[in-house]
C-alpha cells in the first residue's frame, strides 16, 4: 500500500485516515550517501552539530528554551482558553507534543536556516495534524514570478511535491534573513563554520597530543663513528618499525627508549604558539556561541565577564535571543492557520510566564497600573492584552 504512494493517478482508500504526506518517503530511506558540498546543511549539521559541543549545546539551549515558552491565543477582542487552532497547537500530531514540534522547527532554522511545517488535512477548517519536514530533503520551486508555487520534498531519489499555488498553503515555510538568497534563509550555524572548524581542529590536535603521552615529539639524531650522518637503508627501516611498535600511541607511553650506538634522542618543547592553541581554541568557542546569540557564560566558557553574573546573562539571552525568535515563529504561524479558519489570530508567548522576564514584567505592570494619564485601553494595548467589548469592564 505504501508504494501506492508513487503511482500516478493512485486513490486513496480511507481519505479519512489522516497521514503525513511524507511518510512513505521516509519509510523508505536507506543508507544511500550523496555527496555534499563543505558547507551544505547536512555537512553543518554533522561538524557543528553532532561533532561539537559548543554548537551542539546552543543549538539545544535556544530550541528547548523557545519550544518551552507558554503560548497564548487571542484576537482583537479576547483571549482564548479553549480554540480549535489551540487545541491543534497543544496536540499537533499523534507522536509530538507541543514542544516536541516546536522544538524541532527552532532547530531546523538554527541548523539551516529554514523550518517548514506541514499541514494534514484542513480542507473544511482547521487543519488535522502538524508535522515539522526536515530542511535538507525541501526545495522550493519558484514560480515565473518568482513566488513559490510548489515544495519538493526528496529523500533517496523519491520525491513528494506540495502544490502551495492555491488559496490555502499545504507548506508553512519560516525562514532567516538572507540578504543574497531570496528563497532560503542564512542559519547562525552558517556564519558560526569556520570557528566551528577551528574549535574541531583544535580539539582533534589535542586528542593527537594525548595519544603522544601528553609530550611533544623529539627527533632522532644520528652520527657515526666515522662522522657519517646518515643511516643504511635496511637500518633507517627497522628504526622506524622500532618506533612504531614500541614507542608510539597511548598504550607505549612512558616506555624508556633503548638507542644504539650513534643515536641521540633530542626533544623538542612548546613553542610558544603552541602554548596559546588553548587560548585559540577557546576564543572560537565563544565565536560559536556569539554566532548563536547565547552568553559565553551560559556555557561555562571561561575567560568571559560580559555580564556581571548568571541570571543577568539568562536574562539577556531570553530578551535577546529567545523572545524574537519565538515571535517570528509563532506570528507565521498564526498567519498560516488563520487562512484555515477564515479569521484573523494572534499566537505569542505568555511574557507574565516567562521566569527570567518576571522583574522586568513586574515593573512593567507597575509602570502602566500607575499612569494616570492612560485610558484602560491604552493600558491593555501596551500589556498586549486584548480590547475590551463595549460595556465590559475593565477587572
Amino acid at each position: 500500500m505504501i508504494m501506492d504512494f508513487f503511482k500516478r493517478g493512485a486513490v486513496d482508500e480511507a481519505p479519512e485516515t489522516k497521514a503525513s504526506a511524507t511518510g512513505p518517503v521516509v519509510a523508505f530511506q536507506g543508507a544511500g550517501r550523496v555527496a555534499w558540498t563543505p558547507r551544505d546543511t547536512v555537512s553543518l549539521t554533522r561538524i557543528g552539530f553532532a561533532g561539537n559541543p559548543v554548537g551542539f549545546r546552543c543549538v539545544k539551549l535556544i530550541s528547548e528554551a523557545a519550544a518551552s515558552l507558554p503560548l497564548i491565543l487571542q484576537d482583537r477582542v479576547q483571549r482564548y482558553e479553549v480554540h480549535p487552532v489551540m487545541d491543534l497547537v497543544q496536540r499537533p500530531n499523534p507522536a509530538q507534543g507541543r514542544a516536541e514540534l516546536f522544538e524541532a522547527l527552532y532547530a531546523q532554522m538554527l541548523l539551516a536556516g529554514n523550518g517548514y511545517i506541514e499541514a494534514v488535512g484542513g480542507e473544511e477548517g482547521v487543519p488535522l495534524e502538524l508535522h515539522v519536514l526536515r530542511s535538507d530533503r525541501m526545495s522550493l520551486v519558484p514560480g515565473s514570478d518568482g513566488w513559490p508555487v510548489a515544495y519538493d520534498y526528496s529523500v533517496n531519489g523519491r520525491k513528494h511535491r506540495f502544490d502551495v499555488s492555491g488559496a490555502l498553503s499545504q507548506i508553512c515555510h519560516i525562514r532567516n534573513f538572507h540578504p543574497q538568497d531570496d528563497h532560503y534563509g542564512f542559519s547562525p550555524m552558517q556564519a558560526a563554520a569556520q570557528a566551528v572548524d577551528v574549535h574541531n581542529s583544535a580539539s582533534r590536535w589535542s586528542k593527537a597530543l594525548l595519544d603522544n603521552a601528553a609530550r611533544p615529539s623529539g627527533a632522532i639524531v644520528y652520527k657515526g663513528a666515522d662522522g657519517q650522518g646518515s643511516l643504511a637503508p635496511d637500518q633507517y627501516d627497522r628504526l622506524v618499525n622500532e618506533m612504531e611498535s614500541y614507542h608510539q600511541g597511548a598504550r607505549n607511553a612512558g616506555r624508556p627508549m633503548l638507542l644504539e650506538g650513534g643515536l641521540d634522542w633530542k626533544p623538542m618543547g612548546f613553542s610558544p604558539s603552541d602554548m596559546e592553541f588553548q587560548k585559540t581554541k577557546e576564543s572560537a568557542a565563544r565565536e560559536i556561541a556569539l554566532a548563536f546569540g547565547v552568553p559565553p557564560m551560559m556555557l561555562g566558557l571561561p575567560g568571559d565577564a560580559t555580564y556581571a553574573n548568571y541570571q543577568e546573562a539568562n536574562r539577556a539571552f531570553y530578551r535577546l535571543t529567545v523572545l524574537p525568535l519565538v515571535q517570528k515563529v509563532t506570528a507565521r504561524v498564526a498567519d498560516w492557520l488563520s487562512g484555515y479558519v477564515s479569521e484573523r489570530l494572534d499566537l505569542r508567548p505568555d511574557l507574565d510566564q516567562i521566569a527570567a522576564l518576571s522583574s522586568e514584567r513586574e515593573a512593567q505592570w507597575r509602570r502602566v497600573s500607575d499612569a494616570d494619564f492612560l485610558t484602560d485601553a491604552e493600558k491593555r494595548q501596551m500589556l498586549g492584552l486584548p480590547a475590551l467589548e463595549d460595556g465590559q469592564d475593565a477587572g
